[in-house]
């Protein structure tokens, strides 16, 4: 059977990374200094990278031959790439000096230039004989398919097909690996001129500045990790007495040598990426580098301390709270979103630069109920000393809110249950967010006024155009029959800040209540939708609808999703004609999961036949549809759940097999203030959520049953 090219993706496909890897010709002594600033006792290599043949590369099909008159090198230059290893940007070697193509091979050669411990590594290592190889990273560009039984030339010879051939490609880095794609490679690294100083007569010290680390400018954790390197690292120089091979009890101190490398990696990066956000100040946040160098501040730590920074400070004495009411009750807000635990980076998206000055002010960091209570009863005109909170406190914070209020002509900007509303909207709003919901890829969103059912018509052929006849005359659309409806409900629970947490100043008691709702909310919606999914009214996926099928050649597979796409397009309008709808998005059981991925991805697949042998076949479904799994699919406390049914589902913004409806435009929970019984000293809210699902066309979904 002839071999035929993929078919065209959907979307254009981003660059795919070609590693090509190729014997070091060997490592030559460093040459005099050239007069042009380079060390002369920097070790350099040489090798042929590529001899211009056929590679087996993996995630390609075929071959892979790089045609190298169309092989160029990143930054546009034939000469200076970095030298890594493993690929890895942050872990530096060395850079080349000279890239050239000379006939049909790649010749590179270069010095190891780099200063760190990564370098070190790789000449110590080679010098004790470790055989590393060599990988050259580039990225393919243009893509030559050559099909079985036909030939294409490159690199000066003729290659058959089925092969591929990168016409263009860019040449990223070279970098040292310890086990390449091809074991036929190898890198060793010359000892160099210098000879071998003794290192077991060494201090801590001169070990240190012989490894070129400056004592002076360590902390005490470095040192306290090189301490452990080097009594690890002395013994193995020369042999003693109670160690004549010189291995210095190395099977010993593998693990702590291959811990302190981590850790020093891990360090390494993180030093890196606070440089990264300090650098961006153009050199205003020295300061802040410094020390986040020298306490181990992490990148988040780091990004806090240099937005602070940013943030404008009033001229007349620092930053300071704004004395004006409607400002401080933002910032009071604002403060009490940060005590909650919500990110500062979050926070700051809901209030100005100005509101988020005062709310990290010294006076209303770390505020709590307590300065809540405080606030409103200074707001409402009566002197509070802060200190021990009791019944008394509580009755006088309402009693200046209910003042506040009145003298406001109803609103006011000091209030208890408004600040408390909104903190609790809040915190309710990021944890509803943060669950990780999958209908809205598959479920058509509107709006509704009101909680009357609601009509919606499918898709009919009285919709569409007619010819117009010699008089112009345009005839009206009709809509036939085929209706849905759709109602909203309400979902919600009560919340109370009673006496109790106000004397406990106990914020966190208080807002887990909005949090469990805006996590409960999203997931009643979730399960709202699979409830009425799997429940298949009125046989919603059924044969009669021409989008069920079931049977032994239903389990998910590329034979499988072939069927499944051909009924779907195979869908008619209510006069026999076709609507032209593909489907957008697979969606499956959580068990299913990794396949669905791999089906989307992989452009081959080597499936298993019934007599258990492999079958590798093209698959001609990769990257047709957006793959989305729910565990609530095989989920044992819904009805009708099955851990092997699969769905292909239309893009809900054409046409919806499913429909959420929202009330006015409100597609989040909602926290409402409320009055509390008489004998009650305390507040309490109502969160609530306003949300219906409907099944909407049939023809907008497939399903398979994915078993007999």
């Amino acid at each position: 059977m002839p071999d035929h090219p993929p078919p065209p993706a959907r979307s254009p496909r981003p660059p795919r990374t070609l590693n090509l890897c190729a014997p070091v010709e060997g490592w030559i002594e460093a040459a005099p200094a050239t007069g042009d600033g380079q060390d002369a006792n920097l070790r350099r290599f040489s090798m042929v990278a590529y001899t211009g043949g056929p590679m087996v590369l993996a995630g390609w099909p075929h071959p892979v031959v790089v045609d190298l008159a169309g092989l160029q090198v990143a930054g546009g230059g034939l000469k200076s790439r970095p030298i890594l290893k493993d690929h890895n940007r942050s872990l530096i070697v060395g850079h080349t000096d000279s890239v050239k193509v000379e006939g049909s091979q790649l010749l590179v050669s270069g010095v190891i230039s780099g200063a760190g411990p990564v370098a070190r590594e790789i000449v110590e290592s080679s010098r004790n004989g470790f055989p590393w190889q060599a990988s050259l990273g580039a990225v393919a560009g243009q893509m030559e398919y050559v099909p079985r039984g036909r030939k294409a030339a490159a690199n000066g010879r003729e290659f058959e097909g089925p092969v591929l051939i990168a016409r263009k490609s860019t040449l990223g880095e070279v970098s040292f690996v310890a086990l390449g794609a091809d074991d036929n490679t190898s890198a060793a690294v010359a000892a160099g001129a210098a000879h071998r100083v003794k290192e077991d007569d060494m201090t801590f010290e001169q070990w240190l500045e012989a490894k070129g680390f400056d004592p002076a400018s360590l902390t005490d954790t470095q040192k306290t990790n090189l301490q452990a390197l080097f009594e690890a690292d002395v013994p193995a120089a020369g042999g003693t007495d109670a160690d004549p091979d010189g291995s210095g009890g190395a099977g010993e101190n593998t693990d702590v040598i291959a811990r302190i490398r981590a850790e020093t990696v891990a360090e390494t990066r993180r030093i890196a990426e606070v440089r990264r956000i300090c650098a961006a100040g153009g050199g205003r946040h020295a300061e802040i580098e410094a020390r986040a160098i020298a306490e181990g501040w992490d990148a988040d730590r780091t990004e806090l301390a240099v937005l602070r920074a940013d943030r404008p400070t009033i001229a007349a004495g620092g930053i300071r709270r704004d004395t004006d009411t409607a400002q401080s009750g933002r910032a009071l807000e604002a403060a009490l979103c940060l005590t909650a635990g919500l990110p500062e980076k979050q926070v700051g998206q809901w209030y100005d630069e100005r509101t988020m000055n005062a709310a990290l002010a010294s006076d209303l960091r770390g505020a709590g109920l307590h300065s809540l209570l405080y606030e409103v009863i200074r707001a409402g005109g009566e002197h509070v000393r802060p200190g021990r909170v009791d019944n008394d406190t509580i009755r006088a914070a309402f009693s200046a809110e209910r003042r506040l209020i009145q003298a406001a002509g109803g609103f006011s900007t000091i209030s208890l249950s408004g600040i408390l509303s909104n903190v609790a909207n809040k915190t309710m709003l990021a944890a509803y967010t943060a669950v990780e919901s999958v209908v809205g890829f598959f479920c058509a969103e509107t709006d509704v006024n009101d909680f009357k059912e609601v009509t919606r018509y499918r898709l009919t052929g009285n919709g569409v155009f007619e010819k117009v006849g010699p008089d112009g005359e345009l005839k009206h659309a009709g809509l036939s029959e085929q209706a849905y409806t759709n109602k909203v409900e309400t979902y919600g629970r009560m919340i109370v800040l009673n006496r109790q947490m106000m004397i406990n100043d106990d914020l966190g008691a208080f807002l887990q209540i909005p949090r469990i709702i805006g996590r409960m909310s999203a997931l009643k919606r979730e399960e709202a939708v699979f409830e009425l999914l799997l429940a298949n009214p009125a046989n919603f996926f059924g044969v009669g609808n021409k989008n069920f099928f079931s049977g032994a050649d239903t389990a998910l597979s590329i034979d499988a999703l072939t069927k499944g796409e051909q009924m779907f397009l195979d869908q008619t309008d209510t006069d026999g004609k076709p609507i032209l709808l593909a489907p957008s998005v697979l969606l499956v059981p959580s068990s299913l999961k990794v396949a669905a991925q791999v089906l989307m991805t992989e452009t081959r697949i080597n499936e298993t036949t019934t007599t258990d042998k492999g079958k590798p076949a093209v698959n001609p479904h990769a990257g047709k549809w957006k793959p989305v799994a729910s565990p609530y699919l095989n989920s044992q406390g819904l009805t009708g759940g099955s851990a092997k049914a699969w769905y292909l589902f239309a893009n809900p913004a054409d046409v919806a097999a499913i429909e959420i409806a929202y009330l006015r435009g409100k597609r989040t929970p909602t926290i409402e203030s409320g009055d509390t019984d008489f004998n009650t000293l305390g507040m309490q809210w109502r969160g609530y959520f306003d949300f219906g699902v409907a099944m909407q066309d049939f023809r907008a979904a497939v399903k398979s049953k994915g078993e007999v």
